[in-house]
């Protein structure tokens, strides 16, 4: 299982949100790319970076700081955040992005999706789909479509989605756990990869997740957890093979 060290960009810098909540940020970092190297150095083989400015406002807004990512690390970034056409995709894949996150254009504008997944090709597309109270939310989480995340996975899944990223907000940035749950509803309404997020706290979350989620989960998304210094890259990455942990900050249930 991969993990994908995140990096949530707002006003120029690395945060982090409580429950996706704007108004409760934690600044982590001035400067991402510092972070990005910091997660890269340690061995990370992929970064999730969200553009939150760009999530809020339906366009990209924080390209510079991408690119500076991309020009830090050798690894692989995947990035999100307000990509709602085909123009803002081509501008983040040109910054530096091995792959897109699109959210809210995904469900709401078919065509668009169609254009993307035909244009780019599925590899490179990754559609996020969000959920609180297991509704699908839109907008950088600021607005419920009334949907239920499984139904709206297995619609997409038709229309030629091949990876998800799922995140329970109610999980998201608490550190108390996954919603397995969840993440086994949604993974059972697809064949397509699922990226997990949201809420893991220490390592024994990680070799539950690793333990128990459906076979089609490939990845999980950590935040916080890493800022604070619950576990190292090396130990969620050791925790996510299976491996024996030697002890360390993380090692508590």
């Amino acid at each position: 299982m991969i993990l994908y060290p995140a990096i949530d960009i707002l006003g120029g810098r690395a945060v982090r949100l409580w429950q996706g909540d704007y108004e409760r940020e934690t600044v982590y970092d001035h400067v991402p790319a510092d972070v990005a190297k910091r997660w890269a150095d340690a061995g990370a083989e992929w970064l999730h970076v969200v553009d939150l400015d760009g999530a809020k406002a339906g366009n990209p807004e924080n390209l510079k700081a991408i690119e500076m990512i991309s020009g830090a690390v050798s690894c692989a970034i995947e990035v999100g955040g307000g990509l709602r056409d085909y123009a803002s995709v081509e501008a983040v894949l040109e910054a530096g992005a091995a792959r897109v996150v699109v959210g809210t254009a995904a469900l709401r504008d078919p065509d668009f999706l169609a254009e993307l997944l035909a244009g780019r090709g599925a590899e490179e597309v990754v559609v996020s789909v969000d959920a609180r109270g297991g509704q699908v939310s839109l907008a950088g989480w600021t607005e419920s479509s009334g949907v239920d995340v499984a139904d709206a996975v297995a619609d997409l899944t038709r229309r030629g989605v091949a990876r998800f990223l799922f995140t329970p907000i109610e999980v998201d940035g608490t550190m108390e756990g996954p919603n397995l749950p969840e993440l086994e509803r949604v993974a059972r309404a697809t064949e397509a990869a699922v990226i997990a997020s949201g809420g893991v706290g220490t390592l024994g979350h990680l070799r539950e997740l690793a333990r128990v989620a459906a076979g089609n989960v490939e990845g999980v998304i950590v935040g916080r957890a890493l800022y604070e210094g619950r576990f190292t890259v090396p130990e969620a990455m050791a925790a996510l093979a299976g491996e024996i942990p030697s002890g360390g900050s993380g090692e508590p249930l």
